[in-house]
């Protein structure tokens, strides 16, 4: 009976984590935990932005509901990290059974570069220009903050992120960085290509 109901619970997170992550996509990964089973954990998926599958093993945080029944049942707001290197603001919420024991878990995490880069366009907008002329000449040029901010402004525009473009938009952001001149500093292709997850080949494909 215990596991008939664990069931039920599971399958209610589950239709939660679709709606959720279709409210708030792109930029939120939902996950819906079974921690009665931690070696195939995660039960349902949604927006996978951290590259995780079902059936995948629990988290830490998994394994510290599973061994203590006090552990805290909501952590919110906390900073995390997606694979890539990507901040995430994560936020867990533990289900118990009617016993006390934690049974299952629904998190989510936001990427947050998104945001960083609603962060730096309205910087861009609030901007007010010296009407004074100033040069800095510099070794090789510094133009990586140009070329991520330009992505991001293009991304952004488009309520998505800079490693989940389309390919027929990411085409047109290289294209908008070849005609002003950013693709043909020093390393700019590789520093665009970085930035956008992608191959310095595709970019140079791109920007045919």
């Amino acid at each position: 009976m215990k596991k008939k109901s664990n069931k039920q619970v599971l399958e209610m997170l589950r239709s939660m984590a679709e709606g959720l992550g279709e409210t708030f996509a792109p930029f939120c990964e939902v996950v819906v935990h079974d921690l009665s089973n931690p070696k195939n954990a995660i039960y349902a998926i949604e927006n996978s932005l951290s590259g995780r599958e079902v059936g995948e093993s629990v988290t830490e945080l998994g394994l510290a509901r599973i061994r203590d029944p006090e552990f805290p049942a909501v952590i919110s707001n906390y900073a995390n990290t997606f694979p890539d290197g990507r901040k995430v603001k994560s936020t867990s919420i533990g289900i118990k059974d009617e016993s006390g024991e934690y049974v299952a878990a629904l998190c989510l995490n936001v990427d947050l570069t998104l945001f960083q880069s609603f962060q730096g366009a309205i910087s861009q907008f609030i901007r007010i220009d010296d009407k004074e002329v100033h040069e800095h000449i510099e070794a090789g040029g510094n133009h990586t903050d140009r070329i991520h901010a330009r992505i991001d402004e293009f991304a952004a525009a488009r309520a998505t992120t800079s490693r989940s473009l389309k390919p027929a938009d990411r085409k047109q952001l290289v294209q908008d960085l070849k005609k002003a001149g950013l693709l043909e500093v020093r390393r700019g292709a590789e520093i665009a290509a970085a930035h956008m997850g992608v191959s310095r080949a595709t970019v140079y494909s791109d920007a045919r």
